[in-house]
C-alpha cells in the first residue's frame, strides 16, 4: 500500500516537472524569437514582460470603456422611455398636499375646518391676477358683462393674486358658517371681523407652515386691502353699484418671537358681508377642498367658473371669452396652449374638461363628474351661449354641504 502511494506521488511530481519544462521551453523559444541584436536573454524577458503588462492594461481599459458605453446606452434608453412617457402624459394641474394636511374632526369646527365657500357674485370673472411674477401695481381691469360690469383696481403693493384670494375664501366661509349657526339658533349674528391665527389660514389653504408661507400671508393682506372691486350686476331695478376692497382692513394682533405675524383681525368689506348676512340666503357656493391644490392660476379660474356656470350639470365657454374674463396679460396663443394642457391632464376637482369646435373658435366644455348622461342637456353650438346659460340655484343645502 505504502509503495503504491509513493508511486502515485512520484507520478504527480513527474507530471508537474514535465509541465514546468514545457512552459519553460515555450518561454525560452519566445524570448529567443523576440531577441534583437545585442540584447541579452534577461533584457528580452524584461521587455516582453513590459509589453505584456501594457497589453493587459489596454485590454482592461477597453473592457471598461465597453462596459461604460453599455451602461450609458442603457441609461439613455431608460431616460428615453421616461421622456417619452412624460411627453405622452400631460403635466398635472394639481400639487401634492402638505404634510399634516389631514384635519381633525371636531364637533365644533375650528376656522380651518370650515368648508371653503366663494361669493357667487364674482365667480365668473377674475378679480385678481392669475400669475405670480407680475405684481401689476396700479393697473385696472374692466369686465363688460351682459348684466353690468366689474372693475378691479390694484394698489401700490400690487394686485391681489388668486392665491392671496384664499384668505377671502376663508373669510366668506367663516361668515357663512357663522350665519348658518345663527339661523339655527346656535350663535350670534356675525359681524364684519374675524380673528384667525396665521397657522389657521395656512391650514385652511392647505399650505405648509414655514416662515416663507407666513411672510406670504403678511404680503397678501396688503395686496388684498389695496385691491378694489367695483361692480354693478343685476337686471333692471336690481342693479346696484358697489366699490370696496377684497378686504376692508386688517390689524396684526400678535407676533412670534422672531417678529413674524401670528394672529390677525380681518374686516370683511361691506359688499361681501351684506351678501352673506343681510340676504335671505348667502349668495355663495361651496368650493372643493382640492381647489387649494390647483397649481395654475388659470386652473383655479376655470374651476371657479365651472362651479358657478356648470354647477351639477355642464356649461361651455369659448376660449376667447375665457381669455377676456381671466384678465390675463399674456397672449391668447399661450392662454390657449395652457387650456389644452389642462384638458389633456383633466384632473381638476369635480369637473371634467373637453374641447369642442365652435363657430368662431374652440369651446371649453366643463361637466360635473357626477352628472349622469341623461341629466346633461345638449349644449348649444353658439359660441356666445355661455352668457345666456342659466346659472345654478343656490339653496340652503348646497351652502351647508
Amino acid at each position: 500500500m505504502a509503495e503504491a502511494k509513493s508511486s502515485k506521488k512520484r507520478t504527480y511530481e513527474e507530471v508537474l516537472a514535465s509541465t514546468k519544462a514545457i512552459v519553460a521551453e515555450k518561454h525560452r523559444k519566445r524570448v529567443e524569437a523576440a531577441a534583437q541584436p545585442g540584447e541579452t536573454f534577461a533584457e528580452v524577458e524584461n521587455r516582453l514582460k513590459a509589453d505584456d503588462a501594457a497589453k493587459e492594461r489596454e485590454t482592461a481599459q477597453e473592457k471598461a470603456r465597453q462596459q461604460a458605453e453599455a451602461l450609458a446606452a442603457g441609461r439613455q434608453r431608460e431616460e428615453g422611455v421616461k421622456d417619452e412617457a412624460k411627453a405622452k402624459a400631460p403635466a398635472s394641474s394639481m400639487r401634492k398636499p402638505p404634510e399634516g394636511d389631514a384635519q381633525p374632526d371636531f364637533f365644533v369646527p375650528a376656522l380651518y375646518d370650515v368648508g371653503g365657500r366663494d361669493s357667487r357674485h364674482i365667480m365668473d370673472v377674475a378679480v385678481f391676477r392669475l400669475g405670480k411674477k407680475d405684481k401689476r401695481a396700479g393697473e385696472l381691469i374692466r369686465y363688460e358683462l351682459s348684466d353690468g360690469f366689474v372693475e378691479v383696481t390694484a394698489g401700490p403693493y400690487g394686485m391681489a393674486s388668486v392665491w392671496d384670494y384664499d384668505i377671502v375664501l376663508m373669510m366668506v366661509s367663516h361668515l357663512t358658517e357663522a350665519m348658518n349657526r345663527y339661523r339655527d339658533g346656535k350663535g350670534e349674528k356675525p359681524g364684519r371681523t374675524f380673528k384667525p391665527n396665521v397657522s389657521d389660514i395656512l391650514k385652511f389653504a392647505r399650505r405648509g407652515d414655514g416662515s416663507r408661507q407666513v411672510d406670504e400671508v403678511a404680503a397678501a393682506l396688503d395686496r388684498l386691502k389695496g385691491t378694489t372691486v367695483k361692480s354693478k350686476r343685476g337686471n333692471g331695478n336690481d342693479q346696484e353699484t358697489a366699490s370696496d376692497g377684497l378686504i376692508n382692513n386688517y390689524t396684526i394682533l400678535s407676533k412670534t418671537d422672531t417678529g413674524r405675524i401670528s394672529s390677525v383681525e380681518i374686516e370683511a368689506p361691506k359688499w361681501i358681508h351684506k351678501q352673506i348676512v343681510e340676504g335671505r340666503q348667502p349668495d355663495v357656493l361651496t368650493v372643493h377642498p382640492d381647489y387649494f391644490l390647483i397649481t395654475l392660476g388659470i386652473g383655479r379660474f376655470i374651476y371657479r367658473l365651472a362651479r358657478r356656470a356648470a354647477g351639477k350639470s355642464h356649461a361651455q365657454w369659448s376660449f376667447r371669452k375665457l381669455y377676456e374674463r381671466s384678465g390675463s396679460t399674456g397672449d391668447f396663443k399661450k392662454f390657449t396652449y395652457t387650456l389644452r394642457e389642462m384638458v389633456a391632464a383633466n384632473d381638476l376637482p369635480e369637473y371634467t374638461l373637453a374641447e369642442r369646435g365652435g363657430k368662431v373658435g374652440p369651446l371649453l366644455v366643463m361637466a360635473h363628474r357626477d352628472a349622469l348622461p341623461d341629466e346633461l342637456p345638449e349644449l348649444p353650438e353658439d359660441d356666445g351661449a355661455e352668457d345666456e346659460a342659466p346659472l345654478p340655484v343656490v339653496d340652503r343645502q348646497s351652502i351647508g354641504s
